[in-house]
């Protein structure tokens, strides 16, 4: 096992590499540019955020296993809104957020194999044995992070939004308080200065707590599930191994 100066030497080479390249997001995408954005699932996750990045400026195009569900959240949210196949909507977006049960995970990375090769993904799926079964019980001995990026190979992944319900999500960009922290992680530091971005808009205040091996505990039933203010969160993190 690493010591506890070996990971927070590991730490602060990762964060140091992501100062670098956010400047790097901002020079390419541009700080306020819209960015294309795809739904793979539309429901509780993918149609709340969706729905709130669109009042961001973004333009979002929704998926899911029922098309006409999708044609008619576009139509009621308007605007830059639109639906379309799972495959359509990885072709169309520059992030791509992935909102499914994970059991269907599997199925998502064969459908989108060949479209997901350098993208920016962002999983929110949280591997539940009651729901999921066998492969959410190997992704949690794996680690969800780490295991979400076998399923979804050549994928920029960042595990996000997996820590919070869906429920305060709404709501979050009206809280006048300080901002409550989402914690994130991922390996590429361009895809989590733009996951970050997303976050901010949505009324969260990003914290990358490493890299994909720490999405293990991004998910219900560990220390970073809830709300937890930025600074709470990197206290937690400190104490993980």
């Amino acid at each position: 096992m690493p010591s506890n100066d070996g990971m927070q030497y590991s730490r602060r080479r990762f964060l140091i590499a992501l100062g670098a390249l956010s400047c790097g997001v901002r020079t390419a995408i541009g700080a306020d540019a819209g960015l294309k954005i795809g739904t793979v699932g539309s429901g509780r996750i993918g149609g709340t955020l969706g729905e709130l990045w669109l009042k961001a400026g973004h333009e979002v195009m929704f998926s899911s296993l029922d098309l006409e569900h999708d044609k008619a959240l576009a139509a009621r949210l308007g605007g830059k809104a639109r639906a379309g196949s799972a495959r359509e909507a990885a072709a169309f977006g520059e992030v791509l957020l992935v909102a499914v049960p994970y059991s269907a995970l599997p199925q998502v990375g064969r459908e989108l194999a060949g479209l997901l090769d350098g993208k920016v993904v962002i999983d929110t799926c949280n591997p539940i044995p009651s729901r999921d079964g066998d492969i959410a019980a190997r992704a949690r001995e794996k680690g969800a992070g780490l295991a979400s990026a076998e399923l979804l190979p050549g994928a920029r992944l960042v595990r996000g939004f997996n820590a919070i319900g869906y429920a305060r999500m709404a709501s979050a960009a009206q809280q006048q308080r300080e901002r409550i922290g989402m914690p994130i992680a991922g390996d590429d530091a361009l895809a989590l200065a733009i996951a970050s971005r997303l976050v901010r808009e949505v009324g969260y205040e990003p914290v990358v707590v490493g890299p994909l091996a720490m999405g293990k505990y991004l998910m219900p039933g560990t220390p970073l599930a809830g709300e937890h203010t930025p600074a709470e969160i990197r206290q937690i993190v400190a104490t993980l191994k």
